[in-house]
């Protein structure tokens, strides 16, 4: 029997409820929260985006997360010190959020929080103890308690323990809110990695399929912080000032993670610094220049997310349309190069069917968080390979007054 107060949540599916939506991205570039209005449940969801905000992570913290996510080593007295302060963030990014909503922090009836993910081991390492685990840094009871809110996170692992991916986790939301009745969709987010959910029109829970195709942004970053000493590409401009050099990627995409058939999920330990020094080194063999690399890694983005279109999804679903979220939508040269690689299929933002490219995720958290009161079963098997669909999250409360 489940648990939790009646009072924090509606009992029907006609009322309302306002949740705050959070998400922090394998970019470590900060945290997205949203406040959505979400009356309904399963295939009733409706939802009204209220507010929403983003802000940046300090400089040190961005530093100690990249130190950690690339050391493989990290200290445990470091990453519990960081589970609470990115709590402590997450507090107050919900603070903000709700000063721009100009409502009261009192007015939010749930949380759903992703956390930071840290490391994401969804088979066992050769070279590590057996088993599969991940690790999101963000105490969602601590949240909890300093929002006096109850709060929803922990997401992936219940997946997991089902034989499952646990990732990704965002289809459920494509299905529900995006899936279309006449139109295929592909639903592609480019975030730090680029995963691609495709719901068939009218599609059933079952047929929608999803999985991560391989690096996006993770890769763009890291090669123009080693490159240009900046943080990011802004708009493609460096990668549209080179050549992208076809026989590198060619040569990457024959890689075993690019035909391994779904389910698939991948992280920063595939797709990190060292893997873009990779790709730098071998562009360098050509002769490249910087904004070669740029260029070789916009099109290896581009390439893998068809390849795996092309193998894994059009021979049973081919798409009408390809929706794009994520901060990889503000790069025109990728963007231009989906285009390329997609023509004549359509390839367009989110934003153009009413979601916000940039807040899709934390939009997807909010309504996870909501279905999870409603007892859904959010995990999709069909992406993940597990046994059976799980109620993704855990329930955090805040203390009793």
């Amino acid at each position: 029997m489940d648990m939790f107060p009646a009072a924090a949540f509606p009992s029907t599916q006609s009322e309302c409820r306002y949740v705050a939506g959070l998400m922090s991205g394998t970019s470590f570039d900060g945290v997205d929260a949203v406040l959505v209005k979400l009356t309904g449940a399963r295939d009733t969801i409706q939802l009204n985006v209220k507010a929403a905000y983003h802000t940046s992570y300090s400089d040190d913290l961005h530093r100690r997360l990249h130190a950690l996510s690339r050391s493989g080593r990290a200290p445990i007295d470091h990453l519990a010190a960081l589970h609470g302060h990115l709590a402590d963030c997450y507090a107050d990014a919900v603070t903000a959020l709700m000063n721009q909503a100009a409502r009261p922090l009192s007015s939010i009836d749930l949380v759903g929080v992703h956390g930071q993910t840290i490391a994401h081991v969804p088979a066992s390492l050769a070279d590590g103890p057996p088993g599969r685990g991940t690790l999101q840094l963000g105490a969602p009871g601590a949240l909890a308690s300093a929002l006096n809110c109850p709060v929803v996170g922990d997401f992936r692992p219940a997946d997991m323990a089902l034989h499952g991916q646990g990732a990704p986790i965002i289809p459920y939301f494509d299905y529900a809110v995006l899936g279309d009745a006449q139109e295929t969709r592909l639903m592609l987010n480019l975030g730090g990695i680029a995963n691609v959910t495709v719901v068939p029109a009218g599609a059933s829970r079952a047929d929608v399929r999803a999985f991560d195709t391989g690096p996006a942004n993770m890769v763009l970053d890291a090669l123009t912080e080693l490159l240009f000493d900046e943080p990011y590409d802004a708009d493609g401009a460096y990668a549209k000032a080179g050549t992208p050099y076809a026989d590198v990627v060619a040569t990457l995409i024959r890689e075993d993670f690019f035909q391994q058939p779904p389910p698939r999920s991948t992280g920063r330990g595939q797709f990190g610094t060292d893997y873009a020094q990779r790709v730098w080194a071998q562009v360098r063999r050509h002769d490249g220049s910087r904004h070669d690399a740029l260029a070789t890694a916009v099109l290896l983005t581009a390439s893998s997310v068809y390849q795996a279109y092309a193998q894994f999804i059009r021979p049973n679903a081919p798409a009408d349309r390809m929706l794009v979220s994520g901060g990889g939508v503000h790069n025109s040269t990728l963007m231009q190069a989906l285009r390329n690689a997609f023509a004549p299929i359509s390839v367009a933002s989110t934003a153009d069917v009413g979601i916000d490219p940039d807040m899709k995720e934390a939009i997807g958290m909010a309504v996870l968080a909501h279905e999870w009161t409603h007892g859904t079963a959010t995990a999709l098997p069909s992406v993940t390979g597990a046994t059976r669909a799980a109620r993704l999250g855990a329930l955090h409360l805040p203390p009793a007054s």
